[in-house]
């Protein structure tokens, strides 16, 4: 059995494309700590390691696992290259999200879940957990289904509001067939802010798991799986006030996220004017009411520049369970950030060189993006500006109904004519970046083009950077993932 959620004081970020991955959520799982896996993009990720030739054999074991065989076989017949691909050859695509996802589409998302919480939970009776993009919707049910085959334990959601998702647990516990609402803009220009345009319908995402395990699994006849606990990664009060007035939307506790903390934020409320380095500028309205959370009685945690021991400290007293850090556990030896790249976050982050920047342009969600400057990366605006605007990967994509009637798929980072034929609006294609591609180069696994082209990494970490003198001596290379345990756990 894991812990209660009460007993966790450390939860570890689910960061990135493959950033949290598995041998990290699983050596914070050996601790006692709860240990996540990012669940961004684990169908690519899946279909690429396998293309690499899945050194250690780790996937090929999950996938013997996976309760669909027929399904692990089609993925590796389609996917798993042994001895790997070739430095510069293009990796295999897969197929993209849309609504009414074809059956490989939505196979590949189902055992990419599984696989990655499956290879977490081995050799440790630890908790782990799954971190989810609410504003990637058209994965969501499926998705769900995958990680709860292999036994999650909890379910973390941000970037949006997570009211769906109870409904989806307690149903795909059940194996029982599901819909997601989903939002479909309308074909007039609107902005990709977090607001749902005011065009906008909607349409839905169905998923039923017989699909996966065979006609004969039912929620009659079929062994229920257990239904992990719901935590909704928010940075307002009245969000989770709204969230735990009703039963059909409340989760089991809440991550209150202050807008130091690393990957997206929520905007600052009203307009303020951007700060002389072009970042959104927080006031006192941004600030999370701890104690009207606090009086909810549901457990919270803390996230944003508390990863000190000091900083589990002075969650405590404000009434937090603990913690949630990211930057730390991006920065230790298991993450899956690239070892080249990694070492070079840590040398400038020793020597005071550093800069994280929050870029409100970057991400195509309309999100702030925290951005760490690094020459070669996409933060270097040369860089930036010789990369052929592309959207071959779409997870970020967001459908849209057009003037034939007919739902299309756009993003603002994808070719600035192609947005603007579909009713996009000019101004939200400025300075936006393909975050798909760049994060799956930031861990290691970047597209080689048939032109010679490699996608450039973009690497994203909180902005306090308090932890690392407890953690990296000045003659040390790095460090565990236990040792931020231990660090933030001291007495």
């Amino acid at each position: 059995m894991h812990r209660s959620s009460a007993l966790l004081a450390i939860i570890q970020g689910g960061m990135g494309v493959g950033v949290s991955q598995w041998p990290l959520a699983r050596a914070v799982g050996r601790t006692g700590q709860l240990g996540v896996v990012s669940g961004v993009a684990l169908d690519g990720l899946l279909a690429r390691r396998l293309q690499r030739g899945d050194p250690g054999g780790h996937l090929r074991e999950a996938l013997a696992r996976f309760p669909a065989p027929d399904v692990a076989r089609r993925i590796l017949d389609r996917y798993y290259v042994p001895g790997g691909i070739g430095a510069d050859r293009p990796y295999r695509p897969v197929p993209r999200l849309r609504l009414g996802a074809n059956r490989a589409a939505v196979e590949l998302i189902v055992a990419g879940n599984f696989v990655e919480v499956f290879l977490a939970k081995q050799g440790h009776q630890g908790p782990i957990g799954v971190n989810y993009l609410e504003k990637i919707q058209m994965a969501a049910p499926a998705a769900l289904y995958g990680a709860m085959l292999a036994g999650v334990d909890y379910v973390l959601v941000g970037a949006g509001i997570p009211s769906e998702y109870p409904r989806l647990l307690d149903a795909l516990s059940r194996h029982s067939a599901v819909e997601l609402p989903i939002a479909v803009s309308g074909s007039a220009p609107a902005t990709l802010a977090p607001a749902t345009p005011a065009t906008a319908t909607t349409s839905t995402v169905a998923f039923d798991p017989a699909a996966i395990l065979g006609p004969s699994a039912t929620a009659e006849t079929d062994e229920p799986l257990r239904r992990p606990q719901l935590l909704a990664i928010i940075s307002s009060a009245i969000l989770a006030v709204r969230l735990a007035r009703d039963p059909l939307t409340r989760p089991d506790g809440f991550v209150l996220e202050t807008a130091a903390a690393g990957g997206h934020s929520a905007p600052p409320r009203g307009k303020p004017p951007l700060s002389p380095t072009g970042e959104p500028v927080y006031g006192p309205r941004d600030e999370i009411d701890v104690a009207k959370v606090a009086a909810l009685g549901l457990p919270f945690w803390l996230a944003g520049g508390f990863a000190t021991a000091e900083g589990l400290a002075a969650a405590r007293a404000a009434g937090a369970a603990g913690i949630q850090v990211g930057s730390a556990f991006a920065l230790c030896e298991e993450s899956g950030i690239d070892p080249d790249l990694k070492q070079q976050l840590l040398a400038r982050a020793q020597a005071g060189t550093l800069t994280i920047r929050n870029d409100p342009a970057a991400s195509p969600t309309g999100f702030p993006f925290k951005t760490a400057r690094l020459p070669d990366t996409l933060t270097d605006e040369s860089v930036y500006a010789a990369r052929p605007r592309l959207c071959d990967l779409g997870y970020l994509r967001t459908p849209y109904l057009g003037d034939n009637g007919r739902v299309g798929y756009r993003c603002p980072a994808e070719p600035v004519d192609d947005y603007l034929a579909k009713g996009g609006a000019a101004e939200d294609t400025v300075g936006r970046k393909c975050l798909c591609n760049a994060l799956m180069a930031t861990v290691g696994l970047g597209q080689h083009r048939r032109d010679g082209y490699q996608e450039p990494a973009l690497a994203t970490l909180g902005q306090s950077l308090d932890f690392l003198p407890g953690l990296l001596s000045a003659d040390a290379a790095g460090y565990r993932a236990e040792d931020v345990v231990a660090h933030l756990l001291r007495p």
